[in-house]
């Protein structure tokens, strides 16, 4: 489900460039409902019993990281090695955030 609302997170932030300011309604419909559907799985993730920074870390920092990817490898958005450093570092904190959880 984690996977599931970041890979809607993911596609709905990339529409929100085709939306054009949300004034294209396709991709404007898109963004709402990817972004609604990210939502609702997080909710279940955390639901089930996920620590919320644990799973919020995780949801955020790949989310930040494929957007960035995607943006370099299909967008023509440039990505330099100080961002690929701070995407390391970003993953490297929620990998800390993660293995600091203990489990009851």
């Amino acid at each position: 489900m984690l996977a599931g609302a970041i890979v809607t997170e993911v596609s709905a932030t990339i529409l929100l460039r085709q939306s054009d300011g949300l004034s294209r309604w396709l991709p404007s419909v898109l963004v709402v409902l990817g972004y609604g559907v990210s939502f609702v799985l997080l909710a279940q993730v955390l639901k089930r019993g996920l620590a919320v920074g644990v799973a919020y870390g995780i949801w955020s920092a790949v989310g930040v990281s494929l957007v960035a990817l995607i943006g370099a490898m299909f967008l023509g958005e440039s990505l330099t090695w100080v961002q690929v450093l701070g995407l390391v570092l970003v993953i490297t904190g929620v990998v800390a955030v993660q293995s600091g959880t203990t489990t009851h």
